[in-house]
C-alpha cells in the first residue's frame, strides 16, 4: 500500500532536528564495526516509510559526542505529514536518540553546505569529587580553575583566524585551517563551567583542543598571553591536550533563511 501511495508522486525533502546521547555510539556517521546515529535513523526511516533512505548530516560528531540540535536531511516519496515523521520515528528510534522537530525543505537543501554557523557547548564539572550523574555529560576537572584567565584567553580566538594550532589531522592535503569564530564564551555556575563556541565551520577536534588548552590556562600552566602566542604561531596541533569527547555537545546548526530550532531551545 505504501508503494501505491507513492506512485506518481514527486519526491520531497525533509529536515530533522535530532537530539542524542552519543555515549553508546562510534559517531554520527555510518560505520561498519560500531553503532552510529546514521544507521539507527535510517533503520527507523525504513520501518516508518518502507523505503531505503540515505540521510545527510549537518556535521560529523565523534564517538561519545552528544547533540541537542544536529540536523539531518533526506529525500522521500512518503506522503506522511511532518508531525507523523516526528511521532513515528520517535517510536522506532532507541531511547538515546529523538527527533525534536521536522520540516519540509527545498529539494536542493544540503544540511552541511547551506549551514551558516554551528554552535558547540563543552561542559566541565569543576569540583574536587567526581559526579556519577555528570560522568557521561561533562569532563571532571578536580583542580580549581581560574575562569577569568580562561575568559581572557578565549577573547583572543574570535574573528577570522588560522586555527591550525587547534586542529587535528586534516583528511585532505592542503586543506585550509582558516575559520571564522563568532564567539567563544566561558561561563561559570559551579560546579559547572561551560564553554560555548560558534563558528562558520570547525576543524577536526578544534573545540576539544581549544577546551583542553583553556583548561591548561585555568590551571595556571599557561598564561593567556602564551595561549594567544600559540594561536598566532599556528603550529599544527600544538594546542591541547584535547578534552574528552563526552563533555561536548552540538547545540545548534543555523541557516540563513530557515528556522529549525525546537520551541524549547535555550
Amino acid at each position: 500500500m505504501a508503494g501505491d501511495e507513492r506512485a506518481g508522486r514527486p519526491p520531497r525533502r525533509l529536515a530533522l532536528v535530532l537530539e542524542y546521547d552519543g555515549t553508546r555510539y562510534g559517531g554520527s556517521q555510518y560505520q561498519k564495526n560500531a553503532l552510529s546515529i546514521q544507521a539507527e535513523l535510517e533503520a527507523a526511516l525504513t520501518k516508518l516509510t518502507g523505503e531505503s533512505l540515505r540521510v545527510a548530516f549537518a556535521g560529523r560528531t565523534d564517538a561519545g559526542v552528544h547533540a541537542r540540535g544536529q540536523v539531518a536531511s533526506f529525500a522521500t516519496g512518503s506522503q506522511h505529514e511532518v508531525d507523523v515523521f516526528v511521532r513515528g520515528l520517535n517510536h522506532w528510534l532507541p531511547a538515546d536518540i529523538a527527533v525534536r522537530r521536522a520540516a519540509e525543505v527545498p529539494m536542493a537543501f544540503d544540511p552541511r553546505r547551506h549551514a551558516c554557523s554551528r554552535h558547540y557547548r563543552y561542559t566541565v564539572y569543576n569540583a574536587r569529587e567526581r559526579s556519577p550523574l555528570w560522568r557521561q555529560q561533562a569532563w571532571h576537572v578536580g583542580a580549581p580553575l581560574d575562569v577569568e584567565a580562561m575568559r581572557r584567553a578565549a577573547a583572543s580566538l574570535t574573528g577570522r583566524r588560522d586555527f591550525a594550532a587547534f586542529a587535528g589531522p586534516l583528511s585532505g592535503r592542503g586543506g585550509s585551517t582558516i575559520r571564522t569564530l563568532y564567539r567563544c564564551e566561558v561561563a561559570r555556575c559551579l560546579p559547572l563551567i561551560t564553554l560555548d563556541m560558534e563558528a562558520d565551520a570547525f576543524l577536526p577536534h578544534q573545540v576539544r583542543r581549544t577546551v583542553g588548552a583553556l583548561v591548561e590556562v585555568g590551571r595556571g600552566r599557561q598564561s593567556p598571553e602564551e595561549f594567544e602566542a600559540m594561536l598566532r604561531a599556528a603550529r599544527p596541533a600544538s594546542a591541547g591536550p584535547a578534552a574528552p569527547a563526552h563533555g561536548l555537545c552540538l547545540m545548534r546548526v543555523s541557516y540563513p533563511d530557515l528556522d529549525l530550532l525546537p520551541t524549547d531551545y535555550t
